[in-house]
């Protein structure tokens, strides 16, 4: 076949690279043109692929299929002109849940998870709960390992040596994804995001519940978010497929949910009108903020649904560490915790990391991508000791304060350079008393002070030490 390829990139280089080796001749176009998409399309084109730099919007001739990167928008020209050329447009998802077990090998079944927030966590949660069970696994997808490489064995393990993936699946992915069948799983939970690439609220919840069209086992739901239920109750599965629900209260039948600090399953038992099965202690969860139980809750049904034994869930949640700048401890210093959540780059990312602390200094503010703060700021006031306000659009989080905690203190550092950091945490620590959190949680994408959230996050934890440093 004559296959375009939409984007290079962590996802575009390994599907061109695989359709070249399996005999596809291959077209990649990349709107951009610089000394990175060159070194790219050097490697290609070494495989006998031809690379169109500086153009994404012309379908070359003869194309029989498009594979897609995650971040072209389905309004793109490349993919209106396939549209009416008849040509089918696949996400580098689709082609790989196409290639699973091309071999006729036994391709191992996915559990998948979606979400707003806080998909790379439960899928790490539920790697580790896998790997705690004896299982051969890997946390997969949108997590940065890509699928493609990972169904074709490229690079590690030959794919047939896993028992069972754990995918973390994005919206864009989904949109793109119209084939992938799921053993279970999960939407962890919804708010605006992405909607000038969606269209609309609508559009965007419709690509994160298509994860449950043709699960076989459990769609996986949170109770405090009625969307995701409404989405099970939407989607086309299997006969026999079950609906279960996480809770951080106590659990129905068919729940998972925590009592007396205990998670507890009410969904994988003999007798779930009845019986309950103890699975691990808040204790074991790190960090043991609500929405990080919730995140484990929802890797544990998961688990359970594939058969996985209590004492695995455990020992999965003890070993699991989270990654870099998602609620991160930083350093106590005069009785003051500094807390690093660069990776709430959203308001409901930031909203759950606000929840989880009594007395907080909040550092917030960047590049707001059309989010407004009024909600946010109304829930979190009563906790809030002051703030600092940060970055491009941090206005709209003053304007936000003065409506919903006119009371609540507030520095406004107009300043966007990368040097602002240890001003902001500077002015938190004279702000703070004794007892508090300085709570870094942006609520806003970091592009306009930093190249991404995690050196933006590098940059508060610096600042950090040098209080530390200095004696502070």
């Amino acid at each position: 076949m004559h296959i375009t390829v939409a984007g290079l990139g962590v996802s575009g280089v390994p599907a061109a690279r695989a359709l070249a080796g399996l005999g596809a001749r291959v077209t990649v176009v990349n709107s951009s043109d610089g000394e990175r998409e060159r070194a790219q399309a050097a490697e290609l084109e070494k495989l006998g692929a031809t690379v169109r730099l500086g153009d994404g919007d012309t379908l070359p001739e003869g194309t029989e299929l498009v594979v897609t990167t995650p971040g072209w928008k389905p309004t793109s020209p490349l993919f209106l002109a396939a549209e009416k050329a008849g040509v089918p447009v696949w996400g580098d998802v689709e082609l790989a849940w196409r290639l699973r077990g091309r071999d006729g090998g036994k391709a191992a079944p996915w559990l998948a998870v979606t979400g707003t927030n806080g998909k790379t966590t439960t899928v790490q949660m539920l790697a580790s709960i896998l790997k705690a069970a004896g299982l051969r696994t890997a946390a997969v997808g949108n997590i940065g390992v890509p699928l493609v490489d990972v169904v074709l064995g490229e690079g590690r393990e030959d794919a047939t040596s896993y028992d069972v993936l754990a995918v973390e699946l994005s919206s864009y992915q989904l949109h793109w994804a119209p084939s992938v069948r799921a053993h279970s799983a999960a939407v962890l939970n919804l708010a605006p995001d992405h909607l000038d690439w969606h269209g609309s609220m609508e559009a965007y919840a419709a690509a994160k519940g298509r994860i449950y069209e043709g699960n076989t086992v459990a769609c996986v739901y949170n109770v405090a978010d009625p969307v995701t239920e409404d989405l099970v109750r939407a989607a086309d599965v299997e006969e026999g497929c079950r609906a279960i629900g996480f809770t951080l209260g106590a659990p129905g039948p068919s729940q998972l949910g925590v009592v007396e600090g205990i998670l507890v399953d009410r969904a994988f038992v003999e007798d779930r009108h009845r019986q309950a099965q103890e699975l691990a202690e808040v204790s074991d969860i790190t960090p043991a903020a609500p929405h990080n139980i919730a995140n484990a809750l929802a890797a544990a049904a998961l688990a359970r649904a594939f058969g996985v034994p209590a004492t695995a869930v455990r020992d999965g949640l003890r070993a699991f560490h989270p990654d870099a700048h998602r609620i991160q401890h930083i350093a106590d210093i005069a009785g003051v915790s500094y807390i690093d959540d660069s990776k709430a780059t959203n308001t409901h990312a930031a909203e759950a990391s606000l929840a989880a602390y009594e007395h907080i200094v909040w550092i917030a503010g960047g590049l707001a991508k059309g989010a407004t703060f009024d909600e946010l700021v109304r829930k979190s006031a009563e906790r809030l000791r002051a703030v600092v306000l940060i970055g491009a659009d941090r206005a709209l989080i003053r304007e936000a304060l003065v409506r919903h905690a006119p009371d609540v203190p507030v520095v406004d550092l107009d300043r966007t350079d990368t040097g602002a950091m240890s001003e902001a945490v500077r002015e938190a620590t004279r702000l703070a008393e004794t007892g508090d959190t300085v709570l870094l949680a942006p609520a806003c994408a970091s592009m306009d002070m930093f190249v991404n959230y995690n050196k933006r996050g590098d940059a508060f934890a610096d600042a950090v030490g040098e209080l530390a440093a200095n004696g502070h």
